[in-house]
C-alpha cells in the first residue's frame, strides 16, 4: 500500500509538471487544424481566382494539406519534448521500407504527377485508353476515373495512364466524321455525291468551314464505297453522326440509288461426259 501511494505520488508529480507542455501541445494542435483548414479554403478560392485546372487544384490541395498537417505533427511532438531528430529517422527508414513494398502505387503517383503537369486530358474530356473509352471523371493521385457512354465507371492506374497512348476527342473542340457509304455500281456517283452534300450542308450544326465533301474512297466487290466527311463541334458530334446515317439511307433510296448488300456471282458449269 505505501509502495503504491509513492508511485502515486510520484505520478502525479510528474503529471503536473508535464502539463503545461501538454496543455500548450494541445492548444497548438487545435489552433494548428484550424489553421490549416482556413488556408486550405484560401488557396482554393486563389486557385479559382486565378483560373487554375480543376485537377491541379485538388492535387495541391491535397498534397498541401498533408504537407501542412505533417509539420504541424512534427511540432506538437516537439513541444511534448519528444526528440524529433530520431523520430525523423525512424520515418525515414519506415518511408523507404513502404517505398520498396508499394513499387507500384509510387509509379501511380508518379503517373498523377506528370498527368497534373503536362494535361493530356482534363475533366470532362473524353479519352481512349488502356483499351477503355469514356469521359474523364476524377483525376486522382493514383488512379484516373472514366465514365463509359454505357455509365460504367472504369478506374485506370495513373502509372500505366502516363507510359502508353491517349487519344483525347475532346482536346480540340471540334471532330471530323467519316462516314462510309456503298452504293450499286449502276447507281449515278454524281447524283448520289450531290444527294449526301446536301444533306450535310442543310444541318446548322455541321461546321462550313472546313465545308462537307464526299468522294469515292474505294472499288469494293460489291459497291461503290463513297465517303462523306464532315466537321461538327464536340457537342453536336454525335447528333449530326446519327442524323446523316439515318437520313443518307432514306434519301439516296428516295433519288433511286442503290444501297446494295454484299454479293457473289457464282457460275456453274456443266460437265459434258
Amino acid at each position: 500500500m505505501e509502495l503504491f501511494k509513492e508511485y502515486s505520488k510520484i505520478f502525479v508529480e510528474k503529471f503536473m509538471e508535464y502539463l503545461p507542455n501538454l496543455i500548450t501541445s494541445l492548444i497548438i494542435l487545435l489552433v494548428g487544424l484550424w489553421l490549416i483548414k482556413l488556408t486550405m479554403k484560401l488557396l482554393k478560392k486563389v486557385f479559382i481566382k486565378r483560373d487554375v485546372d480543376i485537377s491541379l487544384q485538388r492535387f495541391l490541395l491535397n498534397l498541401l494539406n498533408w504537407v501542412f498537417k505533417f509539420v504541424l505533427f512534427v511540432i506538437v511532438i516537439s513541444q511534448m519534448g519528444i526528440e524529433t531528430t530520431s523520430l525523423i529517422a525512424m520515418l525515414g527508414a519506415a518511408g523507404l521500407a513502404v517505398g520498396l513494398a508499394l513499387q507500384g502505387s509510387l509509379s501511380n503517383f508518379a503517373g498523377g504527377v506528370l498527368i497534373i503537369l503536362f494535361k493530356p486530358f482534363k475533366l470532362g474530356d473524353f479519352i481512349e485508353a488502356q483499351g477503355e473509352s469514356g469521359t474523364v471523371k476524377e483525376i486522382t493521385i493514383f488512379y484516373t476515373n472514366i465514365l463509359t457512354i454505357n455509365n460504367q465507371l472504369v478506374i485506370i492506374p495513373n502509372g500505366k495512364l502516363s507510359n502508353e497512348n491517349i487519344k483525347n476527342y475532346t482536346s480540340e473542340g471540334k471532330r471530323r466524321d467519316v462516314i462510309t457509304i456503298g452504293i450499286s455500281y449502276d447507281s449515278d456517283i454524281k447524283k448520289a455525291k450531290e444527294v449526301l452534300v446536301e444533306l450535310m450542308k442543310e444541318q446548322e450544326n455541321i461546321l462550313k468551314d472546313p465545308e462537307p465533301v464526299v468522294f469515292v474512297a474505294e472499288l469494293a466487290d460489291s459497291s461503290v464505297n463513297l465517303s462523306a466527311r464532315f466537321w461538327a463541334l464536340n457537342e453536336h458530334f454525335w447528333d449530326c453522326h446519327f442524323h446523316t446515317m439515318e437520313e443518307a439511307k432514306t434519301r439516296l433510296e428516295s433519288a433511286g440509288i442503290v444501297i446494295p448488300f454484299p454479293q457473289r456471282d457464282v457460275h456453274i458449269f456443266k460437265d459434258n461426259e
